[in-house]
């Protein structure tokens, strides 16, 4: 039996998208969750939740959308792991969903690489599982990072994926030790080294398909352009 996947999207206050596929996201999303004031550069479409400290809204937009609201004061995280913690809390156990976040990008670079890094914070080993919030394992639960070049997605085991030739591919390993065994890729990895976030980027694909096969379980975003 056949079980329909939420699409669960999350806005940051960093530059609103203007691709396509991430303002596709936002149109059909089943449910919208703004980090804060990032709802107020939210465009043709309704915020179902504001997520955050609400430090940035204004007493004015915070009055307008109190019913919507859900304020947290913990200085532990940021506003986008926030956001994620509740969406988790929107998911039914045994249920299905993928989580777009939005928004990352184009405002503080440490912001930024903050925000992409913490990608591999709310993954577990097999890149598809949730790590554990509130002492719940959630599985079935996609996530990633889109922006207006391409898609972050976390991984800590071997994977195929779906690609188109000459499709720009940048491999990101958070650790130096890891060997990467590739096919479907311009540049092989199999001898190289990832020793810097750098070692592994602007790789390419040959071909309709590419998979990595690591050495041991370890954590891996990979970002794919359009």
């Amino acid at each position: 039996m056949n079980r329909e996947k939420k699409s669960i999207v999350i806005l940051a206050d960093g530059n609103y998208p203007v691709a396509p596929y991430p303002l596709e996201l936002l149109q059909k999303a089943d449910c919208i969750i703004c980090c804060d004031a990032s709802v107020l550069k939210l465009k043709g479409v309704e915020p179902h939740y504001i997520v955050g400290d609400m430090d940035t809204l204004g007493a004015e937009y915070a009055e307008k959308y109190k019913n919507i609201i859900h304020k947290s004061s913990c200085q532990e995280t940021n506003d986008q792991t926030k956001a994620f913690s509740f969406a988790l809390g929107l998911v039914p156990p045994g249920t299905e969903a993928d989580i777009h976040i939005l928004g990352t990008t184009g405002g503080r670079e440490d912001h930024t690489l903050g925000n992409i890094s913490l990608l591999m914070e709310y993954t577990k080993s097999t890149g598809k599982a949730i790590a554990p919030f509130n002492n719940i394992m959630h599985e079935g639960i996609n996530v990633d990072i889109v922006t207006d070049n391409g898609i972050f997605t976390p991984h800590f085991n071997s994977f195929e994926k779906r690609c188109r030739a000459g499709q720009q591919i940048s491999i990101i390993s958070f650790d130096n030790t890891i060997r990467i065994k590739s096919t479907g890729l311009r540049y092989p990895t199999d001898n190289a080294t990832f020793e810097f976030w750098w070692s592994g980027t602007l790789n390419e694909a040959t071909g309709e398909s590419f998979s990595l096969e690591f050495s041991h379980s370890a954590p891996v975003l990979l970002f794919m352009l359009y």
